[in-house]
């Protein structure tokens, strides 16, 4: 992608796909007591309704992104969208509970190689700087929105019909497929050197699976379970044979030293406090507005629309913002608004003001995604080699969906512990998780202003940079 034009018609069209990946995420939440009642789910059964689209979104990111680096980037995102527009279309149409959790899980697999292979392309297509970051940050404000404003345009989709919250991506991906084709021409130089690291990529996948399954799994099974401790233990066993299997190959699945970048150790910090924190949040304000205040689906759909239209307006700035700040201070500032947001939720009662409460805190809330999530993808790929872009987007998905899969499981627990009837008191303890999580995320972020300039490295190392 030589001309100007095309880079930025393919831009446009990798954030379409990446803002359908998000909506997906979210959109479904309002839509979940329509679905048990038409299906006939038990409220286990239900959960995985989201559940199936995390573990097939966070367990195969890492195989999506280093797949994307070999097999070739267009290709593999095609493909995928392919796949995503028909489980959406399947997922739309079923009417049997297990087929559906089936659809969803499908549609989280192709999720996994899509938003990986479109972070790479944009990265490998605009140069590092200005440029880069300026597309980055339109990339991410669509991903962001996605994500914000799936919940009202669920809520709105599911006053005509549950079914809705699933067929609309149907159209807009097979538009973004033909357009695709077009703007994202071939090119023979796209591929990473080596081979499938197969073993690596059993071994990290299971073990991501196997950790989101058990995460989701252990609010019902019990976190001191023998079953919870078995799973927990066979996790760390299988990311340790991971390890020993990196060191030993000679074109490994991840290349471990990768992680000596400070910097893209902190972006994927960062991205798991911000979606665990928030995913968690949005559970519990689900609880908060339904089932205790009585709201309906719409109403509070509308009472994230303001974080989603902030997200919206401002999210395409922060590349300039970026370039002007650096992307170190941005994350602090994020990380600082997300936990002011958390903090004025725990005023909560049976009379919230709309003035005084929710809307500043969803405020708050939206400022900390537009400062964080862009500046979080620039600081995860900035000197990271081409054949690696991949891969540095795979780790910085999975961080993120693995993340809201972990933190969610924990405030379940916690809003579980108060018994069948739920409480004020309750849901600020719920809430106070994801608060604790915003202020070390103020902590990580800070520890890059005493981060050094990029070095050049040894040419075996030459991948491994610190950025800011």
């Amino acid at each position: 992608m030589s001309s100007s034009s095309s880079r930025w018609g393919a831009l446009a069209v990798l954030c379409a796909v990446i803002f359908l990946d998000a909506l997906d995420v979210s959109m479904v939440g309002v839509a979940l007591p329509a679905i048990q009642h038409d299906l006939g789910l038990s409220t286990s059964s239900l959960q995985w309704v989201v559940s199936g689209y995390v573990l097939g979104y966070g367990g195969l990111l890492l195989l999506g992104g280093r797949t994307a680096d070999l097999l070739g980037r267009r290709r593999v995102f095609l493909v995928a969208l392919g796949v995503f527009a028909v489980a959406s279309l399947l997922g739309g149409l079923v009417d049997d509970g297990t087929l559906l959790i089936v659809a969803r899980f499908v549609k989280g697999v192709a999720a996994a190689f899509t938003a990986p292979a479109a972070l790479s392309i944009i990265t490998t297509t605009f140069p590092e700087g200005p440029e880069r970051n300026k597309a980055l940050s339109i990339f991410t404000a669509c991903g962001a929105s996605g994500y914000s404003l799936g919940l009202v345009l669920s809520g709105l989709l599911t006053e005509i019909g549950w079914r809705w919250t699933l067929l609309m991506p149907v159209p807009v991906a097979i538009i973004a497929l033909v357009a695709a084709l077009k703007v994202l021409p071939r090119s023979a130089e796209e591929r990473a050197e080596g081979g499938h690291d197969l073993i690596g990529a059993v071994l990290i996948t299971a073990s991501m699976l196997l950790l989101v399954f058990t995460v989701v799994q252990a609010p019902e099974a019990g976190w001191t379970s023998l079953r919870t401790i078995g799973s927990l233990v066979a996790v760390v066993a299988l990311l340790g044979l991971f390890v020993l299997a990196e060191l030993r190959m000679k074109h490994p699945l991840v290349r471990l030293g990768i992680l000596r970048s400070g910097s893209l150790v902190r972006a994927n910090l960062g991205l798991l406090i911000l979606m665990g924190s928030y995913v968690a949040f949005q559970f519990v304000a689900m609880q908060y507005f339904q089932n205790l205040l009585g709201w309906s689906a719409l109403g509070t759909a509308l009472a994230f629309l303001p974080a989603g239209l902030l997200v919206a307006i401002t999210s395409t700035k922060m590349g300039d913002f970026a370039d002007r700040f650096g992307t170190t201070k941005l994350t602090i500032i994020g990380a600082a608004a997300l936990a002011g947001g958390y903090a004025m939720f725990l005023g909560i009662d049976e009379r919230p003001s709309l003035g005084g409460l929710v809307i500043p805190g969803m405020l708050l809330l939206g400022i900390a995604f537009a400062l964080s999530f862009a500046p979080l993808n620039i600081q995860a790929t900035n000197g990271v080699n081409d054949d690696e872009q991949g891969l540095a987007s795979g780790l910085l998905n999975t961080s993120g969906q693995v993340g809201g899969a972990i933190v969610l499981a924990a405030v379940s627990a916690v809003l579980s512990s108060g018994g069948t009837t739920l409480s004020i008191d309750t849901l600020r303890s719920a809430i106070v998780v994801s608060l604790v999580l915003a202020l070390v995320g103020v902590a990580i972020s800070a520890t890059g202003l005493r981060a050094r300039k990029p070095v050049v490295a040894e040419p075996e190392d030459a991948k491994v940079f610190e950025t800011v």
